[in-house]
């Protein structure tokens, strides 16, 4: 019996008792409107409800009054032990063994799509991240950007939307030309210009160039910066791509910010439509010669100017069209995970939502990440003053940075330790976590050897503490996801995931899927390989959310 059918259980319960009380007015509540919850205390237990607090009041009654009437209305209904009132007008619920335990075979018959859930269907959802200049390597806060922005968007999936992780590339901005002169001065030999990019990468960058191009220092002046920009702008960027691609992130839309500028056949920029779009919404006037948005009316601190008297554009107009552009592509929800020290950005991308007519609310949403610091890290070779992405990984290992990236919430500063990192042990999260799958692994290959196999399911002999704490917090794992997706939260996977493997490692102290060796194999044997099997799925689905392996041994 999983929360939903207990829901409707309950509801089927309630109405009765509802119409006793108030003849010809139904009572207006849905299952999905029923709250269940795993109490603390596993001797209060399986689910915990409020429901007769809830409506004590709009049924003329005392919440205990009603609480002790629907639990002796559960009584009677099939998977359920006992139901018990507890405090002020909890409902406290038991779900008899065979009714738990059937939980196992729903989740080996589920493989894959067991925690995959509905509660984002009909969404569609743009997440932008990481978002780098092309420029430099990624550095150790794109890492972090990296991990979560994926996760999210996995979770995302899982509970039914239609996600498109986005890449924005920074590639109009003066920044270009400063990394151009940069590779340009490396192929001469001089120094690097004031302002410019330092690094022993773009000395590499500048050897590629020439490779490509020989001729580069016998081109007029301005033709060799554009084709140093163009030529060190596309290698920078396929070893950012390449850089992602071996942490397991990989992009659906690569945006070059040059297409917000292209004019198209009739001379017209995707900036100038979205000006033109803002104006026929009222939220334009201008002043001194210069184009304005009225930004204050959507909580913006001051309004911003689009463009400049000399008729230049600014980045809030390329920030407005391409907001506007996510749109014209189908997409309602547009997320933004930002840096640090992109506070500002907030209230501006929100401003822009309302200046377009959606609602900033729920059409935009900004993720701040904070900060991320690694003790004993090497500073890059290359690029001299920051952490790449590439030595952390080679460093610590996908899995492992991965995980420790991820099961932190995105807003909170984060030190991570690479000495545990790097151990075997149990107090390593990501390890306590792969071996528990591992662990499963095991059991179920010494099971087979020793002639235990899954040919019988009876859950009803599923009755040890251990594994109806297991059982229950199997049942937990498609709300675990579909909340991780509503809140913009992977961390609650993984600490999930920690907790089961916590309660996996419980049980296989104390309950034997492999008899002793003068005992027969009876039906409680098979049935714990379900279990143990059910275990390793879910663990296996919940790593991979996070980008993770399940290794089968370690």
């Amino acid at each position: 019996m999983n929360p939903e059918t207990l829901a409707a259980a309950l509801l089927a319960v309630l109405a009765p008792i509802a119409e006793e009380r108030r003849p010809g007015e139904p009572l207006e509540l849905s299952a999905s409107d029923i709250v269940l919850e795993r109490p603390r205390n596993r001797d209060h237990g399986d689910w915990s409800s409020n429901i007769a607090m809830r409506l004590a009041k709009p049924l003329g009654t005392n919440p205990r009054e009603l609480a002790q009437q629907i639990a002796d209305g559960l009584a009677g209904v099939d998977g359920i032990a006992s139901a018990e009132v507890a405090g002020p007008g909890f409902i406290n619920i038991r779900l008899d063994a065979a009714a738990a335990g059937a939980l196992a075979k729903v989740i080996v018959d589920a493989g894959d799509a067991y925690g995959s859930n509905d509660s984002q269907v009909g969404q569609s959802i743009n997440i932008e991240f990481v978002s780098a200049n092309p420029t430099g390597p990624l550095h150790i806060g794109h890492t972090r950007w990296a991990a979560l922005g994926d996760a999210i968007a996995r979770v995302l999936a899982a509970s039914g939307a239609t996600v498109a992780r986005e890449y924005y590339i920074n590639d109009a901005g003066a920044q270009m030309d400063r990394f151009a002169s940069s590779v340009l001065a490396a192929a001469k030999g001089e120094p690097t210009p004031e302002g410019g990019y330092a690094g022993s990468y773009i000395g590499d960058l500048a050897a590629r160039v020439l490779a490509a191009r020989p001729d580069l220092l016998e081109l007029p002046a301005d033709e060799q910066v554009d084709v140093a920009r163009e030529l060190a702008y596309a290698y920078q960027l396929e070893e950012q791509k390449q850089s992602l691609s071996k942490f397991n992130v990989d992009f659906d839309v690569w945006f070059s910010e040059r297409t917000l500028h292209a004019k198209n056949d009739q001379g017209v920029s995707l900036v100038d439509q979205a000006v033109d779009r803002l104006r026929e919404q009222g939220h334009v006037f201008d002043q001194e010669g210069a184009v304005w948005v009225r930004t204050t009316d959507f909580g913006d601190d001051k309004d911003r100017v689009i463009r400049r008297s000399n008729g230049e554009y600014t980045y809030f107009a390329a920030d407005a069209a391409y907001y506007l552009n996510k749109g014209d592509r189908g997409f309602q929800d547009k997320i933004y995970l930002l840096g640090a020290d992109h506070h500002g950005y907030v209230h501006r991308l929100k401003a822009i939502a309302g200046a377009a007519g959606e609602d900033p609310e729920k059409n935009v949403e900004v993720l701040i990440g904070q900060l991320v610091s690694i003790g004993g890290a090497r500073l890059s070779k290359r690029a001299g003053n920051i952490i790449e992405m590439d030595d952390l990984r080679e460093w610590l290992g996908t899995d492992a940075l991965r995980y420790s990236l991820e099961r932190s919430p995105a807003d909170s500063p984060l030190a991570l330790d690479p000495e545990l990192l790097q151990k075997r042990t149990n107090d390593n999260p990501v390890f306590y976590v792969q071996y528990a799958h591992a662990r499963t692994h095991n059991v179920a290959r010494n099971a087979v050897a020793s002639g235990v196999d899954r040919s019988e399911f009876a859950p009803e002999t599923l009755t040890h503490e251990t594994e109806s704490a297991l059982l229950g917090a199997l049942q937990e794992f498609p709300r675990i996801v579909a909340f991780a997706a509503e809140v913009r939260e992977p961390h609650r996977v993984a600490r999930y995931l920690e907790e089961l493997a916590g309660l996996y490692h419980r049980w296989y102290d104390n309950c034997r899927v492999i008899p002793l060796s003068d005992d027969p194999i009876e039906s409680v044997h098979r049935t714990r390989l379900w279990l143990n099997d059910a275990t390793g799925q879910v663990l296996r689905n919940g790593l991979d959310l996070l980008g993770v392996s399940a290794p089968e041994r370690m």
